[in-house]
């Protein structure tokens, strides 16, 4: 027969030592894997933000030809500059039409105000509207 004796027991504050430095270890590692998951993460953001400037500066650049192209295609018959004109022009009346829309829409909109949570604080606790030192006894 072997003998098995029953392991040594330790006490409270050498467990409580063991169950600290384990804890601490614990989240260090995670709090690693949390950084390291989230740098990945950060690296593939910073990259897709950066396509995104790049299509909008190209996007900039492919109107500014197409503007281009287009008071060439109209300068065939007037002169230039008027043909330039009236591309100006058509842009500033669509700029004028999207602007007095978006006035309308904000102006239906109003001053965005939590109408529940207002009249919740109208009513108010009973306590706010006995005046101090006056409550009921």
């Amino acid at each position: 027969m072997t003998d098995a004796s029953p392991p040594p027991e330790r006490s409270v504050e050498e467990l409580m030592r063991q169950l600290t430095e384990q804890a601490g270890a614990l989240v260090r590692d995670e709090i690693a894997l949390a950084r390291a998951e989230l740098e990945g993460q950060v690296r593939e953001l910073g990259v897709g933000a950066g396509m995104i400037g790049a299509a909008g500066l190209l996007g900039l650049l492919s109107a500014g030809t197409g503007t281009a192209a287009l008071v060439l295609m109209l300068a065939r018959r007037p002169r230039p500059w008027f043909a330039a004109a009236t591309v100006s022009g058509a842009y500033a009346g669509a700029a004028a039409l999207l602007a007095r829309e978006g006035q309308r829409r904000i102006a239906a909109v109003g001053v965005p105000v939590p109408e529940q949570a207002a009249e919740t604080l109208k009513e108010g606790p009973p306590w706010q509207t006995t005046p101090t030192g006056s409550a009921p006894r």
